[in-house]
């Protein structure tokens, strides 16, 4: 092969640029996402079912904000500067959380309002940050060859696991640290949020100082820059380069939010959080579709970018309770002897990063092979892949939980299995709906557009917050409430009625003495509980598939 064709064949320096910037992201967002339940449980003495759903809020809101920060880049300050933007508050956000974590025996009040103020800014930051990097990662390669963009984003996905694999290795080494015993020094946790801080600070300089070298088009100019700056030459020929919102768009957007607010929060009884998720979604999809400037083949194509982005809410509603309610098991009613070693229960979550390091080129090699033999599905198609994945995984770990009881530990090998086979789902469909994304979004839209689509996410994350919540007691809470002189089995079933006494020593420690309920189903076991998922995903995966077709035609041509 020639060095003009192997040139020719390689991705941009670009890429590797923006690749280790987010993968220095992810470790202080995964990092910190692995200690975060733990802490709030632990250290400032709230339930599960409360950490899960503020845990569910809190990622929600991470992805509600990249539709502010994808508009404000496309329309004022640009990609380059909401990402320096962003790194900056996270990093000042895990230094919060670092504080906080290290006043809260001595000043509980302090330490709680340090923990909102720290999510907070968390939730700014990731908003700037995360629309505008990935928008980027299209703008590296020229028109003629966007078939590489599926390729592409597996390896900038590549980028983001290994951050997310260091993160929760670290991070749980250092803030997650029981003795012999099984005690845990809850005063480590800081330790693990500080080196969640300085990764942020890494990333951040890593783009500071390479970015105008190397994060340029194919033709030479800067990426990202300020929207003023933007030429003809940026966008496609014969495509708008500004969108047109009439008023009275505008005011029905307003007044289609508020609307579906009311629905939400007083017929959906969602929280206030979970309602402006939901609502914010959905309006601002129908205002895009209002832009008088849209042709038919351009809103047919955000048409997809929208139904693909509905059935995703459901892949991360699953996925994410690896953070919540799978970390709780872990913590649990889980054996993680590990080759002889007791590892941290923040830190079983890892397998995911680790498992796409190792297959995000395989499976970027399969696209590839597929594609030169004519024989690659369409993205869609992928994504139902992988949401029929995830029901599997969740269908396996039911199965082995069935038996349990209160008392039986279930095998570590059986998460790692769980984690395998949800790691083939993300790439099956994580990072081809980004890609998607970059082909099918019009330019003038497309840091917006990335906003629309996190917004599915940040859907995902709500959803997933409310499911975490549903956890049934596991093994230590029979335990502990046997400890107390409390028979919480037989409470459970009915069979006895809690005492008022009763009632508030299980409430003073943590412990539910009802079982919680899904859509008018009362959740009894663990393998109930992941049934919810296997039902959720295996629809959402069979729907998928069969639109395709349909998605395809309003594709217009792209795969």
């Amino acid at each position: 092969m020639t060095q003009t064709a192997t040139a020719q064949n390689a991705h941009p320096k670009g890429l590797w640029v923006l690749f280790g910037t987010e993968m220095w992201e992810r470790f202080n967002f995964y990092g910190m996402r692995a200690l975060l339940t733990l802490f709030l449980v632990n250290a400032l003495m709230m339930k599960e079912a409360v950490a899960s759903e503020i845990y569910g809020a809190f990622l929600g809101l991470c992805y509600l904000t990249p539709m502010l920060g994808g508009f404000i880049a496309d329309r004022f300050l640009g990609n380059r500067n909401c990402i320096m933007l962003g790194g900056t508050l996270m990093a000042i956000g895990q230094f919060t959380l670092f504080m906080s974590a290290s006043v809260f025996s001595s000043n509980m009040d302090l330490a709680q309002t340090l923990v909102w103020v720290a999510l907070g800014i968390i939730i700014f930051g990731n908003g700037f940050f995360k629309p505008n990097i990935s928008s980027m990662v299209g703008s590296l390669y020229p028109k003629e060859e966007k078939s590489k963009l599926d390729t592409a984003f597996t390896i900038f996905y590549m980028g983001i696991n290994l951050g997310a694999f260091l993160g929760q290795l670290i991070c749980p080494l250092l803030g997650d640290v029981k003795d012999a015993g099984g005690l845990r020094d809850i005063h480590a946790f800081r330790w693990g949020f500080l080196a969640a801080s300085a990764a942020m600070l890494i990333g951040t300089t890593i783009f500071f100082f390479l970015k105008d070298k190397y994060v340029r088009t194919p033709s030479g100019q800067p990426i990202g820059g300020l929207p003023s700056k933007n030429t003809s030459a940026d966008f496609e020929e014969g495509e708008s380069q500004k969108a047109n919102f009439s008023s009275n768009a505008l005011a029905l957007a307003g007044l289609a939010f508020l609307g579906l607010g009311c629905f939400f929060h007083f017929v959906a009884g969602q929280n206030y959080i979970y309602t402006l998720i939901y609502s914010a979604g959905l309006s601002l999809a129908g205002l895009i579709l209002s832009d008088t400037s849209l042709t038919k083949v351009e809103r047919d194509r955000i048409l997809v970018i929208y139904i693909v982005s509905f059935f995703i809410i459901f892949f991360w509603a699953a996925f994410e309770q690896a953070g919540s309610s799978l970390t709780f098991i872990a913590d649990n009613q889980t054996d993680r002897n590990f080759f002889g070693w007791l590892m941290p229960p923040s830190m079983v979550q890892i397998f995911n990063g680790l498992f796409v390091v190792f297959f995000a080129v395989p499976f970027s090699m399969l696209w590839d092979y597929l594609r030169s033999k004519g024989n690659e599905p369409i993205s869609p198609v992928k994504q139902a892949w992988g949401l029929g994945l995830i029901a599997l995984s969740y269908f396996i770990i039911a199965y082995n939980v069935k038996d349990l009881g209160n008392e039986g530990l279930l095998a570590i090998k059986w998460l790692i299995l769980l984690y395998l086979i949800q790691t083939c789902a993300e790439l099956c469909l994580s990072p081809i709906g980004l890609s998607l994304v970059g082909k099918l979004s019009p330019k003038r839209f497309a840091s917006l557009l990335y906003g629309v689509f996190f917004l599915s996410n940040a859907s995902g994350y709500a959803l997933a917050g409310t499911l975490g919540s549903i956890l049934p007691s596991t093994g230590d809470k029979f335990m502990k409430a046997k400890e107390l002189g409390i028979d919480l089995q037989a409470i459970l079933d009915k069979t006895i009625t809690p005492t008022t006494e009763q009632i508030k020593i299980l409430n003073d420690n943590q412990l539910s003495y009802v079982n919680p309920s899904f859509a008018g189903f009362e959740i009894h076991n663990l393998f109930e509980f992941f049934m919810v998922f296997v039902v959720l995903t295996g629809i959402a995966s069979l729907l998928l598939f069969l639109i395709s077709p349909l998605l395809k035609k309003m594709m217009h041509g792209i795969r």
